[in-house]
C-alpha cells in the first residue's frame, strides 16, 4: 500500500474503520419496494410549475429568508402547540446526529427499543455515546418493564421511541408510551418521538403533547417529508419546547437546508392536498396488500401503521432473491436482529407494483 495512504488511513478512528456504510441497494431496472418511499410523482403539471418556481431560486445566494418562510409553513401544517418551536435539518438523519452532538457530556447514553432505526445507534457511536437497545416484546410491543429498568439504570440523555416504528411499522400503546416519558423525565432525559412515517399512522404524538404540555416538556417530535413524498429532498424537522429548541438548534451547521429544497418544500405544503390523496391511497393499498399476505401460505404479515408491511417468511434469503429475480427489490431485514428472523420488509407501492409483488412471492417461498 501507498505509505502516505497508510498514514493517513490510520488517522481514521479505528472503530469507524470496522464500521460498515449504510447499504444502498442498486434499484436499476426493478420494482422498488425496499425504501419505503412514497410512490407517486408529482402530477406532470405540477412538475412543470416546480420546475418554473426552482429556475428562479437565486442558487448564487446563501439560502435566506425562504428558510423562515419553509419553517412558518410547517408550523401552521403541523398546528405547532402553544410554546414550542421548530428546527429543520438535512433529513432526519442530520437531526439525529445534531441531538447526540448537542447531549454529547461525559457519560451520556442513549436508549431505544430494538429493533429499531439503526442511525439511533450508528449516530450515538460516531458521537462517542453509549448506545443500549432494549429487545422488543415477541410480537414487536413495548417491553415496559425492561423498558422502565433499563430508564432507571441508565439514566439515557435521550430515549428514542418511533411512532411508527421501523422496520415492524407498528405503533406502541399510547398508555405504556405515557409511562416511559415520565420516566425518562425523572431522570433528566429527553424523549424523541420519530413520527417519519406519521402520514400513515393513526394518531400522532402532538395530539397526546396538547393535552398534556404540561408532561412534555422534555419531549421532542420529529418528523420528515421524505414519506410524506419528498424523499429526494431531504428535509426533516424537529418540534419542541422553544427553549429546549434553541440550545439544540446551536449545533446546527449554518445553511443545513438548501435554498431549493427548501422551495420544494413550501411548494409541496402548498399543496398538501395532493400528498394527502396520495397517502390516502396508500393506506387503503397498504389493507388490501396485508390481507392478500396473510392469505399466502407461509407467509405472516406483521399490523402496520406505515407505509410499509414487516413479512416472516419460511426463508427470507431465498424468497429476496426469487422477488429480485423476478424483478421485485424488497428489503431483507432478517439478519438486523435476532427477532427479525426470517423477515422481508416491503415497501406499499401503487396497485400495479403491490400487483407484482404478490404475484412474484408465491414461487420465491
Amino acid at each position: 500500500m501507498n505509505p502516505l495512504l497508510e498514514a493517513a488511513l490510520q488517522r481514521i478512528r479505528q472503530d469507524v474503520q470496522g464500521m460498515h456504510a449504510y447499504a444502498i441497494q442498486d434499484a436499476t431496472g426493478l420494482i422498488k419496494l425496499d425504501a419505503m418511499e412514497n410512490p407517486y410523482p408529482l402530477p406532470e403539471a405540477l412538475q412543470h410549475a416546480l420546475g418554473q418556481r426552482l429556475g428562479a431560486v437565486a442558487v448564487n445566494r446563501y439560502p435566506g429568508s425562504r428558510i423562515e418562510d419553509l419553517k412558518r409553513a410547517l408550523a401552521a401544517h403541523v398546528g405547532l402547540p402553544a410554546g414550542a418551536a421548530l428546527m429543520l435539518g438535512n433529513g432526519s438523519d442530520e437531526l439525529i446526529s445534531l441531538l447526540a452532538m448537542a447531549c454529547d457530556r461525559p457519560g451520556a447514553a442513549i436508549l431505544a427499543p430494538v429493533p429499531g432505526f439503526v442511525m439511533y445507534a450508528m449516530s450515538a457511536q460516531l458521537q462517542g455515546l453509549a448506545f443500549h437497545g432494549v429487545p422488543l416484546a415477541p410480537d414487536f410491543a413495548l417491553d415496559e418493564a425492561a423498558m422502565l429498568e433499563a430508564i432507571a439504570r441508565v439514566r439515557p440523555a435521550i430515549t428514542y421511541l418511533a411512532y411508527p416504528n421501523n422496520p415492524t411499522a407498528n405503533c406502541w400503546d399510547p398508555a405504556v408510551i405515557r409511562r416511559l416519558i415520565a420516566a425518562a423525565g425523572a431522570v433528566g432525559g429527553l424523549v424523541v418521538m420519530d413520527e417519519a412515517y406519521q402520514p400513515f399512522a393513526s394518531h400522532t404524538w402532538l395530539d397526546e403533547w396538547r393535552a398534556d404540555p404540561a408532561a412534555h416538556g422534555h419531549v421532542l417530535v420529529m418528523r420528515t417529508l421524505s414519506k410524506f413524498g419528498l424523499a429526494g429532498v431531504r428535509l426533516g424537522y424537529l418540534i419542541g419546547a422553544a427553549p429546549l429548541v434553541a440550545q439544540i438548534d446551536k449545533v446546527r451547521p449554518p445553511y443545513n437546508v438548501s435554498a431549493l429544497n427548501a422551495e420544494c418544500a413550501l411548494f409541496a405544503l402548498e399543496h398538501a392536498d395532493v400528498f394527502a390523496e396520495q397517502a390516502a391511497a396508500i393506506r387503503a393499498e397498504r389493507q388490501r396488500l396485508m390481507r392478500a399476505l396473510a392469505a399466502l401460505p407461509g407467509v405472516q404479515p406483521y399490523p402496520s401503521e406505515a407505509n410499509m408491511i414487516l413479512v416472516r417468511v419460511p426463508d427470507a434469503a431465498k424468497a429476496f432473491a426469487g422477488l429480485r429475480a423476478r424483478g421485485v427489490l424488497v428489503k431483507n431485514v432478517s439478519t438486523m436482529h435476532p427477532m427479525l428472523a426470517n423477515c422481508l420488509r416491503l415497501t406499499v407501492g401503487t396497485p400495479a407494483e403491490n400487483e407484482a409483488l404478490l404475484a412474484a412471492l408465491p414461487p420465491s417461498l
